[in-house]
């Protein structure tokens, strides 16, 4: 059975969210877990998510939230069938950044929450929060992408009905704080353990560290 689910999300592109779970899965692999490790881009390969990328894709770049829900009801069903003892998630739970985007309020967002949380039952499941100023993050994103990444960033969020105010780098940043807030009052919702960690001071060994030594608790697994 498949016991634990740890999510990785973060308030802002740039807080190393692909290099964290990169290190959990690799940490987790060796105190003897099997794991699987969903990276972002999965969503649009996994066989669970092709409703998700079909829809995605059909048109209106959106997707509905019960196929969301589906879709992750599906991926924790086979999940369990091969015997996966951890799923390490890159931006997979819960969605909040992409609802958000395509227009749902609060009380809708919350909803699809709670169906979530049934969807991965009886799954242990821990979001790790990872959180920095969003200005400063953007700017560590667009020095690691490149300067074609604001304007395809920027473009994005834009493009997409309920981020339409940005414009630019300062407006995705107003954004992402009012997201931060969103986050973390429809997390305290959620039965789901969450760990939040500021990254402004902290490396990604550190980070990863400081994640591991937490997580090590939470889940019982031996310290390695």
């Amino acid at each position: 059975m498949t016991k634990h689910l740890i999510a990785v999300i973060g308030n802002s592109p740039g807080v190393g969210k692909s290099t964290l779970c990169q290190h959990l899965a690799a940490w987790l692999k060796d105190t003897g877990a099997t794991v699987d490790h969903f990276q972002e881009a999965d969503t649009l390969t996994r066989p669970a998510f092709r409703p998700v990328a079909e829809e995605f894709a059909g048109g209106n770049h959106s997707v509905r939230p019960e196929t969301l829900i589906e879709s992750t009801r599906t991926y924790l069903a086979e999940s369990r069938a091969a015997g996966i003892d951890v799923l390490v998630t890159d931006a997979l739970l819960p969605f909040i950044p992409s609802l958000v985007a395509w227009g749902h309020d609060e009380p809708s967002i919350t909803q699809v929450l709670h169906e979530l949380t049934t969807a991965v039952e009886p799954t242990q499941v821990t979001v790790v929060y990872l959180h920095d100023d969003p200005s400063t993050a953007l700017h560590r994103a667009l020095t690691r992408e490149g300067p074609d990444w604001a304007n395809w960033y920027v473009t994005k969020l834009a493009a997409s009905p309920g981020t339409r105010s940005v414009h630019d780098l300062t407006s995705a940043a107003t954004h992402l704080r009012h997201e931060t807030a969103l986050t973390h009052r429809l997390l305290a919702t959620t039965p789901w353990n969450v760990l939040t960690v500021d990254v402004a001071h902290l490396d990604a060994p550190q980070t990863a560290t400081h994640v591991r030594h937490h997580l090590t608790d939470l889940i019982a697994l031996p310290p390695h």
